[in-house]
């Protein structure tokens, strides 16, 4: 049974008849262009946009999973970590626990596991924008959950932290976790399980990174030159 089973989702002007699966375990992904419908793919995958076909989690159809309930089993994180008003740091992520009916189970670990102890106490407004994106993830693992889906994670962070998430990931779908992020770095897109490839808001190609990430689909889908040895080099035309 998959995490996640997509299944002709469409809506409208952006994203037409998708097709997916996220198996258990498997780290995935989501590519293409800007405005290729990445966001509103992780948006309908975690039930914040409606659409028009099937989303099933575990099996069980995304309409039929109360909210609450939701909230165990998945862990959104949006593209842009923006805050309004300035609860603390350690606030936002005992956010994750919500749903689980308690506010402090992991959350000293989750704050930890990014740097962010120290920061505990201070307003998340007045944080840089890695250091926003760095407690949307420590909420994120704060809820436990076995659906991961990640919005652009990775580009507000600097290198080392980069990394960090990453070495996360890998011990999350290690232990039985599904994960979606979008990311814009082919580099780091070939460390990973499976990619998925959207252009236009239709699904261009999934699978392995080194059969789907071929120089002619990057040449069409990106309009770059790719080289592939000793390592992925990308090119203007």
């Amino acid at each position: 049974m998959n995490a996640l089973d997509i299944s002709g989702a469409s809506v409208a002007g952006r994203l037409h008849d998708l097709t997916l699966q996220v198996p258990p375990g498997a780290l995935v992904g989501l590519i293409g262009p800007n405005g290729a419908g990445k966001s509103t793919l992780l948006q309908l995958a975690a039930g914040v946009l409606p659409a028009s076909g099937g989303v099933r989690w575990d099996g069980r159809p995304l309409s039929e999973i109360p909210v609450m309930e939701r909230g165990r089993l998945t862990a959104w994180v949006p593209q842009e970590a923006r805050f309004e008003f300035g609860f603390s740091v350690r606030a936002v992520v005992s956010q994750g626990r919500f749903a689980h009916g308690d506010d402090d189970h992991g959350v000293d670990a989750a704050l930890a596991r990014f740097d962010l102890t120290s920061l505990a106490r201070r307003p998340v407004n007045r944080l840089s924008g890695g250091e926003r994106q760095r407690v949307l993830l420590a909420r994120a693992l704060a809820t436990e959950a076995r659906l991961h889906l990640w919005d652009e994670p990775l580009a507000p962070l600097d290198p080392r932290h980069v990394l960090e998430v990453l070495q996360l990931s890998r011990e999350l779908t290690r232990a039985g976790a599904a994960m979606l992020i979008s990311l814009h770095d082919l580099r780091v897109a070939h460390c990973l399980d499976m990619v998925v490839v959207l252009q236009d808001g239709r699904l261009r190609a999934a699978g392995k990174p080194a059969d789907v990430l071929t120089p002619a689909l990057l040449a069409d889908v990106f309009g770059v030159r790719a080289r592939t040895a000793p390592s992925l080099i990308l090119e203007l035309p």
